[in-house]
């Protein structure tokens, strides 16, 4: 039996599998006031509610930096008190199993390209569009984390360098422009509400657009897979993004415009993680 967990900033879910089965799952809205700790104590109850399971293995996907060499948790900036923290030993000591953890985004770039909408489609880069942006590098069964573990952090990528200042420090961040915490603080209403509107998703788009192109014309991916919250507009979001991208894309360049939304839906991470188990 596999324990699989996604720790987010707007929600958190945990998973049995049994083999290549999801034999269990809860999901618990994300008190971000209640910070680490109210977090740990709410999986530790899910955890022991499960006490019929016996786990062999626990993968994890954390909303927020991680160092995977070091195995563990860098910084959350959407929820208070991870800065440090050991994840791992306090999971391996809950579940009585050996745990692996990254970052989500990784973790949901391994889901969707294994068993989602990249599935056959490597090289794959993998976008969560949800309270915050990450990015996930997939080819031939391997995370591309680069020398320090943050590759593909494409939400802290500055796209308009005069735009308003994001939670890492920075100015006009991809995050600061597209995600779901800053849209409901900037429009007074959330993701899923605004992307009903067509006149500002049209507008929406051209920094979201941006954050890809970038994505797109470095790395060349087969194709572009999109989760999180915000993917679930569908056609509203998707049918205008691929046109601007295809407005925006270097005229010259003959990189693939294939850009689909996650086929796994709220569960890209979670098989995400039970696959990060066995690589």
């Amino acid at each position: 039996m596999i324990l699989a967990i996604d720790i987010g900033g707007t929600k958190f879910t945990l998973a049995a599998f049994d083999g290549p089965r999801m034999v269990r799952r809860e999901s618990r809205a994300t008190d971000a006031a209640g910070g680490r700790e109210w977090m740990l104590a709410q999986i530790t109850g899910v955890v022991q509610s499960w006490g019929d399971l016996r786990f062999e293995k626990c993968g994890i996907g954390f909303g927020g930096p991680v160092d995977f060499a070091g195995q563990r948790v860098v910084l959350s900036t959407h929820v208070g008190g991870w800065q440090g923290f050991d994840l791992v030993g306090f999971v391996r000591d809950l579940a009585g199993a050996p745990v692996v953890m990254d970052n989500d985004a990784n973790v949901g770039a391994i889901g969707e390209g294994e068993f989602g909408a990249g599935k056959g489609s490597s090289p794959l880069f993998y976008m969560t569009l949800s309270t915050g942006i990450g990015g996930g590098i997939y080819e031939d069964g391997r995370v591309w984390r680069g020398a320090d573990s943050y590759g593909g952090e494409i939400g802290h990528m500055t796209i308009r360098p005069d735009g308003p200042e994001c939670l890492c420090g920075a100015r006009g961040c991809l995050e600061r422009m597209c995600c779901g915490l800053w849209l409901a603080r900037d429009y007074g209403k959330t993701a899923r509400e605004l992307m009903q509107d067509g006149s500002f998703v049209k507008r929406y788009v051209v920094d979201l657009a941006l954050g890809l192109k970038a994505a797109i014309m470095l790395l060349n991916p087969r194709r572009v897979v999109i989760g999180g919250g915000i993917s679930k507009a569908g056609d509203r979001l998707f049918v205008p993004l691929r046109t601007e991208l295809r407005r925006q894309i270097t005229s010259w360049s003959g990189a693939r415009i294939d850009v689909q939304p996650a086929a796994l839906g709220d569960d890209s991470v979670l098989w995400g993680a039970f696959r990060l188990t066995q690589l």
